[in-house]
């Protein structure tokens, strides 16, 4: 297949490119698309045929919910069996935005897009090229990130290129994302609402806008059997080629750990690197040490972290180490992508 690679920006959207995008989601074919927080790969999200082509191309287990992307708020109650109060007091507030919010399926979404649940997500997102490819495609998108199954997903078009070249049938490379980690999902469909994975969207945001909220409790540790309600909870995600082992700490403790370490590998012939921070990167000797910012910006670690994993690919590192991070607020989100790119390995000291 011939993947066309097409440049929009946010500010001056090419409406020509984009009425083509969404005539070939229309018909049955595939267009990754930016959004604000990462790169996604979309289909008709009520075409079942084309969400079985979604999860072809990204080699995605098929029991892994896709999200369906919507640009209005109209186009809800379609794919939906009811409307929550707090589904309607969270989308005032979030959406547009990296919040997707999972209900009972309307019978015209297929099982194919919802891996076999009665269920479906729905987020409404942020992005200008988005929102105007959802609509010229018809109104409904599935997508998941435009990734390989299980490597970081990307927030930059060269990585969406190196993973779907000759799989898809267009690119659109819209610049980086602004978050750079994937929405906040919450379950609607109990009593008690429920975080499915962490965001830029916190616990606590959530907690003022619709009061008591719980958080699944396999989000920061590897223990979970169940059939994945939304995507990321049940697959390893977002790992890199090399091993990447989490270190956790005092500061000075896990920087001399992590040295002794990297000494040992150097031995052993293996390339090294560090996720370290702008507090810490001057204080590690591997042969690649990348900062993903200050400690005092979790937005910055947040945005940069998948970037990170996808450069120690591109410099063929081996072993990997890196910091943890606190589990609070935007911190939480941060932690669960590394610990799913680590496989929950992790050094305690």
């Amino acid at each position: 297949m011939n993947t066309k690679v097409v440049k929009i920006g946010q500010e001056n959207i090419d409406q020509q490119l984009i009425e083509e995008a969404g005539a070939i989601i229309r018909a049955g074919g595939l267009v990754a698309f930016p959004t604000e927080t990462v790169y996604g790969l979309g289909g008709d999200g009520l075409n079942r045929e084309s969400s079985g082509k979604i999860y072809a191309a990204k080699g995605r287990p098929s029991d892994n919910p896709l999200i369906i992307h919507i640009a209005d708020l109209s186009a809800l109650p379609k794919i939906v069996r009811k409307i929550p109060v707090a589904a309607q007091k969270l989308a005032e507030r979030f959406w547009p935005g990296p919040l997707t919010m999972i209900f009972e399926k309307a019978d015209c979404v297929p099982y194919a897009t919802t891996g076999g649940l009665e269920t479906v997500a729905v987020r409404m997102p942020s992005n200008k090229i988005a929102r105007a490819l959802i609509e010229a495609a018809g109104g409904y998108i599935a997508a998941p990130s435009a990734n390989l199954s299980g490597k970081p997903s990307p927030t930059e078009a060269r990585y969406v290129i190196e993973d779907m070249d000759g799989r898809i049938d267009m690119i659109i490379d819209g610049g980086a994302a602004d978050i750079g980690l994937e929405s906040t999902i919450i379950d609607l469909t109990g009593e008690t609402p429920v975080i499915l994975r962490p965001g830029y969207i916190t616990e606590e945001m959530l907690h003022n806008t619709i009061g008591s909220v719980e958080t699944d409790k396999t989000i920061l540790n590897g223990n979970s059997s169940q059939a994945p309600k939304a995507p990321g909870m049940k697959y390893r995600h977002y790992a890199p080629k090399g091993s990447l082992t989490i270190v956790e700490g005092q500061a000075e403790t896990v920087t001399k750990y992590i040295n002794e370490k990297i000494k040992r590998c150097a031995e052993d012939g293996s390339r090294t690197g560090v996720i370290a921070t702008d507090e810490t990167k001057e204080s590690y000797f591997a042969d690649c040490v990348k900062s993903v910012g200050s400690r005092q910006d979790e937005d910055a670690i947040a945005k940069h972290l998948f970037r990170i994993l996808r450069e120690f690919d591109d410099e063929d590192i081996q072993v990997i180490f890196a910091e943890s991070f606190d589990d609070h607020g935007v911190g939480c989100a941060i932690m669960n992508r590394l610990l799913k790119a680590a496989g929950h390995q992790v050094i305690r000291l």
